[in-house]
C-alpha cells in the first residue's frame, strides 16, 4: 500500500488499521468508517459516500495484499450499515467487489466476503432483488466450497436471501430463469442441493408463478432426481410432487406440449443397472400418465415418442411393478385419444415421420429454446438411445395424429426379437385399434406390415397369436381394404401363382359361380386382402411344418371365429386345389378335415354340409371335395359328413387301386374313432334304417375290410354287429332305393344336384398325380447309391 497516496476522506489512522493483520484493529477502522459515512448521509453528500466506497473497493477489497482485502470487505459492510435504508442507492458499488472476493484462493477471505455480503443484504433487504442474479451466481459457487466455515457462512446468507425473496412481491422471475436453467445442470452435489432448495422456495411463494417456466427447468429437475444423495433425491421428489399437484389444479395454464418431449426422454432408461434411473423413469412415467389424462389430444403429435418409451415398460416384471402399471395407464389413455376423426382424408398431409427434425419456422420461440436445451442436455447425460418427436405444428388449433410415426414404432417392436410378450400384445392391440379407428390411413401401411404380421403367427405365446389373428382378420374384412386391383402371390419360395379376385364393394351383393372350382370367398365383409392372407398363411404352413403341427389347428379355428368358417374353408380349398406340393396338400387337407369334424367352432358349417339343402351348400361341398381328394380318407369322411354314403362306398371301392401305407391305415383308424364320436351320432342312428341306408353299411364294411385286425377293426366290427337285422343288409331293389333317395332329394331341393360321376373322375385324376409323384421319389431314392429303400 502506498503510504503517500491520498485516501481522503479516510484518515491515515483508518487506512493503517484497515491494512493491519489483526481483526480487532480492522474492526475499529470499520467503526470509524461507519461514523464517517453517517455524517455524509446527514449532510446528504452522496459524492463523498461514493468516493469512500470506491476507495474501499479498488484500493482495499480488490488489492493484492490479503490484509488489505479483508479491511476493504469489513469497510464496505460498515458503509452499508451506515447507509441504512439508503444503501439501495449504492448496492452495485457495494456488492460487486465483495462478490469478486468469493473467488479468492484464501478460504478465510472468502468467509469474510460472506460475512460482509450478509451485512450488506441484511441492511438493504428488498432493495437487493434487482441484483439477485449476481448474488445467486456468487452463492451457487460457495455452495460447493470445500471449506466448512465458508459453506456455513454461505448458508446463512442463503437463508437470509430466501427470506427476502419470500417476503417480496417484486421478484423478477423472467430475469432469473435463464440463470436457473443454466445452473440446474451442475453435476456437483452441493450445487444441486443449492439449486433444488431455491426451486422449492420459489415454487412455494404464491406470488411467483414458476409453473409457467417449468418447461425450461423440468429436464434439469429430472437430472437432479438421479443424484446419488438420498437427501437431494428426496427434496427433488417433493419439488416435482408440488409441481404435479399444481398442474392438476390448473391444467389450462400448463404448457403440456413443451414438456412432452422431456418426459419421453426420461421415460426411457439408459442404464437399467442404476437404481436412480428407476426412480427417474417411474416419476417421468407418472407425469406422462397425468399429462395424457389432463392434456388429452394435445399430446397426440408426440404419440410415437410416448409409445417408444411406454411399450418396453409393459413387459417389466414385479421388480418394476409401479412403472409397469403407470406405463399401462399411459398406453390405455393414449389409445383412447385416437378417434375416427383422425381418419379424415381432408386432414393436412405430409406429417413428418418419427424422430424427423423440424423444417419450418412455425414453432413458437419458447418451444425452440426448450428443444435446444433438451438436445444439449441429451448430449451431456449420455442418453444414447433416446427417441423423441418434434411435432410439425403445435401452434395449430387442429391436432394431427402422428400415424406414420406410430406405425414405425409398432413395426420396429414387432421386428425386435428381444421385445417382451406383453409389449408384443400391446403392439398388436394398437394395430387393431388403429385399423378400427383409422382404417383408410392404416391401409396405406398394410403392405409393409403384412409380412411381419404373418411372421408373428410363429410366436411362442398363444395370446400374441390370437391378437395377431385379430389384426389380420380386421385387415381382411375391413371395407377400407377394398381395391380396384387384384393381388397376386408370386414368389420364388411359393409355387402358388394365383390371381386374387377383387372383393365386392361395400353394399354390393356378391356374385356366385356355378362351379366351386372357379369361385372364391365372396361375402360383403371380405376384401381383396382376405384371399391374399389365405394364400400367405398356407405358404407359411408349407414352409414351417412345425407351425402347422403345433399351432395350425389353433390358428385355423380362431380364424373361423373371426372371419366365418365357410370363408376360411372355401378359400383354403380353392387354393389347395392348385397346390403343386402334393404331400403338403395332403397334410393340409388332413388338418382341415380334422378341424371340420371335431371343432366346436365348426358346428354351423357341419350343419350346413350335413344335408346339402341349398345350392350354396352343394357348391361348398364340391369345392371342398375337389381339394379333399388329395387325401382319400379325408374325402370319405367328407362324404360321411354330407351323407353321401353311396359315393363314399364308390370311393372305398377304388382304395384297392391305391398304395396302402402305414400312414394310410392310421388315417382309416382315426376315421373309425371319429365315427364313434358325437359328431357322427346321426350316422350311427341311420344304421337302424338298413333298408334306406345300404350303402352306408357297405361303406363301413369296406373300411372294415381295409383295416388289419387291430383295435380299430374290433371297434368297427362291434358297431356293425349291432345292426338290428343282418338279413336286411342285402342290396335292395334299385328302383326302391331310388324312390327313397328321391324323397331325400325333395328335402334338399331340385336345384342342389351334384355330378358325382364327375367328382369320381376328379378323385381318380388327383390320386394319379399323387401316385406319379411317389414313383418319382422312389425312383430318385433307388438311383442314389447310398440310399436304401425301407
Amino acid at each position: 500500500m502506498n503510504a503517500e497516496k491520498d485516501f481522503s476522506p479516510l484518515t491515515p489512522n483508518i487506512v493503517r488499521a484497515l491494512n493491519d493483520k489483526l481483526y480487532e484493529k480492522r474492526k475499529v477502522a470499520a467503526l470509524e468508517i461507519e461514523k464517517l459515512v453517517r455524517e455524509f448521509v446527514a449532510q446528504n453528500n452522496s459524492t463523498q459516500i461514493r468516493h469512500v466506497i470506491q476507495i474501499l473497493a479498488s484500493e482495499f477489497a480488490l488489492s493484492q495484499h490479503p490484509h488489505s482485502r479483508k479491511g476493504g470487505l469489513i469497510g464496505l459492510a460498515a458503509c452499508s450499515i451506515a447507509l441504512g435504508k439508503d444503501s439501495g442507492l449504492y448496492l452495485k458499488e457495494l456488492i460487486e467487489p465483495v462478490l469478486t472476493c468469493f473467488n479468492d484462493s484464501d478460504s478465510r477471505l472468502r468467509y469474510y466476503a460472506c460475512e460482509a455480503l450478509y451485512n450488506i443484504v441484511k441492511v438493504a433487504r428488498g432493495a437487493v432483488l434487482p441484483h439477485f442474479n449476481l448474488l445467486f451466481d456468487g452463492l451457487s459457487k460457495l455452495a460447493a466450497d470445500p471449506d466448512p466455515n465458508v459453506k456455513s457462512g454461505s448458508e446463512l446468507l442463503d437463508r437470509l436471501l430466501k427470506d427476502i425473496v419470500t417476503e417480496s412481491n417484486t421478484f423478477d422471475l423472467v430475469a432469473f430463469v435463464p440463470l436457473l436453467r443454466e445452473r440446474i445442470y451442475s453435476n456437483n452435489q452441493y450445487a444441486r442441493q443449492f439449486i433444488i432448495s431455491w426451486i422449492h422456495v420459489l415454487e412455494s411463494v404464491p406470488d411467483i408463478n414458476l409453473l409457467d417456466y417449468l418447461p425450461e427447468i423440468l429436464d434439469g429437475l429430472f437430472q437432479i432426481l438421479g443424484d446419488n444423495s438420498k437427501e437431494i433425491r428426496r427434496t427433488c421428489e417433493v419439488v416435482l410432487g408440488e409441481f404435479l399437484k399444481e398442474i392438476k389444479k390448473t391444467p389450462s395454464k400448463v404448457k403440456f406440449a413443451e414438456m412432452a418431449n422431456i418426459l419421453v426422454i426420461h421415460c426411457q432408461v439408459a442404464d437399467e443397472a442404476k437404481v436412480t434411473n428407476d426412480l427417474i423413469q417411474l416419476t417421468a412415467m407418472t407425469w406422462m400418465r397425468e399429462f395424457i389424462q389432463l392434456a388429452g389430444r394435445v399430446v397426440l403429435p408426440y404419440s410415437s415418442g410416448i409409445l417408444t418409451a411406454v411399450l418396453p415398460c409393459l413387459s417389466y416384471d414385479d421388480r418394476k411393478k409401479n412403472t409397469k402399471e403407470a406405463a399401462s395407464a399411459c398406453n390405455n389413455s393414449l389409445m383412447k385419444l385416437v378417434t375416427p376423426e383422425d381418419d379424415d382424408e381432408n386432414e393436412e398431409e405430409g406429417s413428418r415421420s418419427f424422430g424427423s427434425p423440424s423444417t419450418g419456422d412455425e414453432h413458437p420461440k419458447v418451444e425452440a429454446d426448450s428443444n435446444d436445451m433438451l438436445n444439449a442436455s441429451q448430449e451431456s447425460t449420455g442418453f444414447s438411445n433416446i427417441s423423441f418427436f418434434t411435432p410439425a405444428s403445435t401452434d395449430r388449433p387442429q391436432v394431427n395424429l402422428d400415424l406414420d410415426g406410430i406405425v414405425q414404432v409398432l413395426d420396429r417392436h414387432l421386428h425386435d426379437s428381444s421385445t417382451g410378450m406383453m409389449t408384443r400384445i400391446a403392439v398388436l392391440k394398437w394395430l387393431y385399434h388403429l385399423y378400427i379407428k383409422t382404417p383408410r390411413k392404416m391401409f396405406r401401411h398394410t403392405d409393409s406390415l403384412f409380412p411381419i404380421l404373418l411372421k408373428t403367427l410363429s410366436d411362442e405365446s398363444d395370446e400374441v397369436i390370437l391378437k395377431d389373428l385379430e389384426v389380420l382378420a380386421e385387415i381382411a374384412s375391413s371395407p377400407a381394404g377394398q381395391t380396384d386391383q387384384a393381388f397376386s402371390c408370386d414368389s420364388t419360395d411359393n409355387k402358388l401363382v394365383l390371381k386374387v379376385p377383387e372383393g365386392p364393394k361395400p353394399g354390393q351383393q356378391p356374385s356366385t359361380s356355378s362351379k366351386a372350382v372357379d369361385s372364391s370367398p365372396s361375402t360383403p365383409s371380405m376384401n381383396s386382402y382376405f384371399y391374399k392372407f389365405m394364400i400367405n398363411l398356407l405358404k407359411r404352413f408349407s414352409l414351417e411344418r412345425k407351425l402347422l403341427e403345433v399351432r395350425g389347428a389353433f390358428i385355423i379355428r380362431q380364424l373361423c371365429l373371426l372371419l366365418h368358417a365357410e370363408n376360411i374353408f372355401h378359400s383354403m380349398a380353392d387354393i389347395l386345389l392348385k397346390e403343386e406340393d402334393l404331400k403338403f396338400a395332403s397334410t393340409m387337407v388332413q388338418t382341415l378335415n380334422t378341424i371340420l369334424l371335431t371343432s366346436a367352432e365348426l358346428f354351423e358349417l357341419r350343419n350346413q354340409l350335413k344335408d346339402l339343402h341349398t345350392q350354396e351348400s352343394c357348391t361348398l361341398f364340391c369345392c371342398l371335395y375337389r381339394s379333399w381328394c388329395h387325401n382319400p380318407v379325408a374325402t370319405v369322411s367328407l362324404c360321411f359328413l354330407t351323407q353321401n354314403y353311396r359315393h363314399a362306398y364308390d370311393l372305398i371301392q377304388k382304395f384297392g387301386n391305391l398304395e396302402v401305407t402305414v400312414d394310410f391305415l392310421m388315417e382309416v383308424d382315426k376315421l373309425v374313432q371319429l365315427i364313434e364320436s358325437p359328431i357322427f351320432t346321426y350316422l350311427r342312428l341311420q344304421l337302424l334304417d338298413v333298408e334306406n341306408n345300404p350303402y352306408l353299411i357297405k361303406a363301413l364294411y369296406g373300411l372294415l375290410m381295409l383295416l388289419p385286425q387291430s383295435q380299430a377293426f374290433q371297434l368297427l366290427s362291434h358297431r356293425l354287429s349291432c345292426v338290428p337285422n343282418p338279413e336286411l343288409m342285402r342290396t335292395v331293389d334299385e328302383s326302391k332305393y331310388m324312390d327313397s333317395k328321391r324323397q331325400g332329394a325333395s328335402k334338399r331341393g331340385s336345384h342342389s344336384q351334384v355330378d358325382y360321376n364327375e367328382l369320381l373322375q376328379h378323385f381318380d385324376r388327383v390320386q394319379s398325380k399323387h401316385l406319379e409323384i411317389r414313383h418319382q421319389r422312389s425312383g430318385r431314392a433307388s438311383d442314389h447309391p447310398d440310399r436304401k429303400l425301407m
